[in-house]
């Protein structure tokens, strides 16, 4: 059996996997992503963890190698590039010293990166509803908004490494400032960070009845703003609305470019399923260009949100 070490990097929690040529995971650990002083430290706290994780396989069988999905994670050059989400700034050596790591350490395995959402991609195309689909956009919906775009069955990962940022596409021009140093991505208003700013705003200037009013503005999360979705609450519902509006022009916005058979979307928010998918699919069709209209679907992702970034990662490695 050969075996690959899939590594998701988030930018609250870091998920390690050790996963067969299967698709099953077979071991599996998470982690504080922040919780160390400086990007060397927490690099060297992963390479133990590989360590660990490799010593557990048969001397019969193989590991192929360790693959790192990261915000801004750049395949070409193995890097993570100012990550808006991330702890650790700057230029991020992360295959290079990693590699470096292991190799000092006896154990000589290839890394490869690729950006977060790239990763969860290749794990809907090898182990998701995407096996006999060419062209398609995996959504990511977390911290912050990724995408990972596929082309006649091929990542597009284009010229620099970093093609495929359809969660920093700028939709309100004068809009929210982003980690990223621009104002109006749709991260801002589409991800799980993003709706909760979006409620906090409704809260303050509207005086619409609703059950998180008596919550403290601290205690406000995507997911109490779903269970009081649920429980019928106008303002939570409306807050639902708006986001799948600013997320509806951004996959607009994508699809006219790539022209996609499907769309996924894959992630924390995506969990609040017809509260957000319903409106999402209303004003994407009303935001296509109308030779785009009715060709695409927009489908939840088929992966198991335990393991799907884990094992796109370890794809990375066959």
């Amino acid at each position: 059996m050969k075996y690959s070490i899939g590594i998701d990097i988030g930018g609250t929690n870091t998920v390690i996997g050790l996963a067969d040529s299967e698709g099953k995971v077979k071991r599996k650990e998470k982690f504080s992503t922040c919780g160390f002083d400086n990007a060397e430290q927490y690099l060297e706290f992963l390479k133990e963890k590989i360590l660990s994780f490799i010593s557990g396989v048969d001397v019969f069988d193989s590991v192929l190698g360790v693959g790192i999905g990261a915000p801004n994670g750049n395949y070409y050059r193995g890097t993570v590039e100012h990550a808006p989400n991330l702890k650790y700034k700057g230029i991020i050596q992360v295959k290079q010293i990693l590699a470096d790591k292991l190799s000092k350490a006896g154990c000589k395995l290839q890394v490869t990166v690729t950006n977060d959402a790239n990763a969860a991609a290749i794990g809907e195309m090898i182990y998701g509803k995407a096996k006999d689909v060419k062209d398609f956009i995996m959504i990511t919906l977390g911290t912050g908004v990724g995408s990972g775009i596929v082309v006649n069955g091929k990542l597009v990962y284009g010229y620099t490494g970093f093609a495929g940022e359809v969660g920093h596409t700028v939709i309100e021009p004068e809009g929210r400032l982003c980690n990223c140093g621009r104002r109006g991505c749709v991260e801002r208003y589409a991800s799980a960070t993003g709706i909760v700013i979006t409620m906090k705003e409704m809260l303050e200037h509207t005086k619409v009845p609703s059950l998180l009013r008596d919550t403290g503005s601290e205690q406000i999360t995507s997911r109490s703003i779903y269970d009081a979705a649920v429980k019928g609450d106008k303002l939570a519902l409306e807050c639902f609305d708006y986001t799948a509006k600013r997320l509806a022009l951004g996959i607009a916005n994508a699809a006219e470019i790539t022209s996609p058979q499907k769309i996924y979307l894959f992630g924390g928010l995506s969990k609040s399923g017809d509260y957000l998918l319903k409106p999402l699919k209303k004003y994407t069709e009303q935001y296509l260009f109308s030779i785009f209209r009715d060709t695409i679907d927009i489908e939840l992702s088929g992966l198991n949100e335990e393991d799907a970034a884990v094992l796109g990662a370890a794809a990375l490695c066959y």
